[in-house]
């Protein structure tokens, strides 16, 4: 079995659901009662887990302490509307990349967040030291991601980044799209069936997820483009981040 090493930052994801029934008689704002929490690992933990849940061989190399560095949504219970995202303002130091031992493994997939923890450097530095790494990023695509073997942004980071995009790169671009599907070198991939969206909080980390396995598996990226929509478009089917199951 191929080995697959995820790098990036991670976060605690939480999702405090409210209910609110009259707004606030000094301010027009809602009070929200507060019913239920719950929390799952955010950002490169959310997509190692993913990967986990069908694909027993991954490691995750992220910042220490990540569970200090949270994100905690306050969100309606019944409709699902988020009132308010509130972030730790948590220092997330920068990786040591030469520190890592990327020989040992068969795909390295890049969950960049851009908080911080990977800079253009260190990603040159990896795509330079091994020919099969996956990137999901946030940061704004330039030469710098040339080397890297696919790219996978949606749409808000594809339109951000399309001014500074090459030919070479634009090769790489996985270009995710919703319900719509996905886009690579010019060929739509469509979702197989439209289903009820009650959720996409972790529909990007999954998808990236599905995609590597199934490569991993295949080494056909328009299979595994295939299946990662798939695999999208059940958790979205799903409130707060869900993660890919076995079939």
């Amino acid at each position: 079995m191929k080995k697959i090493l995820v790098i990036g930052e991670s976060c605690r994801d939480i999702f405090v659901y409210c209910k609110a029934e009259r707004l606030a008689p000094d301010l027009p704002i809602p009070v929200l009662n507060i019913i239920e929490q719950k929390e799952n690992p955010g950002m490169a933990a959310n997509v190692e887990r993913n990967i986990r849940g069908i694909f027993s061989n991954v490691d995750l190399y992220t910042n220490e302490k990540w569970q200090e560095v949270t994100k905690t949504r306050y969100i309606h219970r019944d409709t699902n509307h988020i009132f308010i995202r509130v972030d730790t303002d948590h220092h997330i130091p920068r990786v040591k990349v030469e520190s890592i031992l990327l020989s040992k493994y068969d795909i390295i997939a890049i969950s960049d967040y851009n908080k911080g923890f990977l800079h253009e450097e260190d990603m040159a530095y990896i795509f330079e030291h091994h020919n099969n790494v996956f990137i999901d990023t946030k940061k704004i695509l330039g030469d710098w991601a040339v080397k890297a073997k696919f790219i996978k942004i949606n749409n808000y980071e594809y339109e951000r980044s399309k001014p500074y995009i090459s030919s070479e790169v634009a090769d790489k671009i996985i270009h995710t799209k919703g319900e719509h599907g996905s886009i690579f070198k010019g060929k739509i991939y469509p979702v197989a069936q439209k289903v009820e969206v009650k959720d996409t909080s972790g529909a990007g980390d999954s998808f990236f997820a599905a995609l590597v396995v199934k490569y991993a598996e295949t080494e056909s990226i328009e299979s595994a483009i295939a299946f990662a929509n798939e695999c999208a478009s059940q958790v979205v089917r799903h409130k707060g981040v869900s993660v890919i199951e076995k079939d």
